[in-house]
């Protein structure tokens, strides 16, 4: 049980991709994270650091000073990036259905994920919906159980 086509390299909110399981469609959907914080604000060690108690520690040993300058170089550019909307964090959201019913929208969700990351293809986006598929799968199970519950109770009164 795995989404077998992924997640496009360049991806857009509202981007999807779908799978089938045990007689339930999932779909995967990006959701742009609504929290506006920079990434310097949500990552403890976003910038590069020399103090050894900080985060970002370089660490010590040969070439210290050159790990510290090219890690600062990329940290400086992933935040011009986003600053110009070159990247975001969004939401991975797992929705189930059967025959056509959408049984629950967000069975499953993972938050903060980067889409459009420099240097990257956006594959993540994919490992993160195949391993949210287990949790949506058991919504959807919970879901088609109450409804059966629901159309049985209804259709023996």
């Amino acid at each position: 049980m795995t989404f077998t086509t992924r997640f496009n390299t360049y991806a857009s909110e509202d981007d999807t991709i779908s799978c089938e399981a045990e007689g339930f469609t999932f779909t995967a959907r990006i959701v742009v994270d609504d929290c506006p914080d920079a990434p310097d604000q949500r990552q403890d060690g976003f910038w590069p650091s020399l103090y050894k108690n900080a985060p970002g520690f370089i660490g010590p040993g040969n070439g210290f000073r050159q790990r510290f300058a090219d890690a600062q170089a990329k940290a400086e550019a992933v935040m011009e990036a986003w600053r110009k909307g070159e990247w975001f964090y969004c939401g991975i959201v797992l929705s189930v259905e059967r025959n056509g019913i959408e049984l629950d929208p967000h069975a499953a969700s993972l938050w903060g994920v980067e889409c459009n990351y420099p240097g990257t293809d956006n594959s993540y986006l994919t490992v993160v919906a195949n391993e949210l598929l287990p949790e949506a799968l058991d919504a959807g199970r919970a879901a088609a159980s109450r409804l059966a519950a629901t159309v049985t109770g209804w259709a023996s009164t």
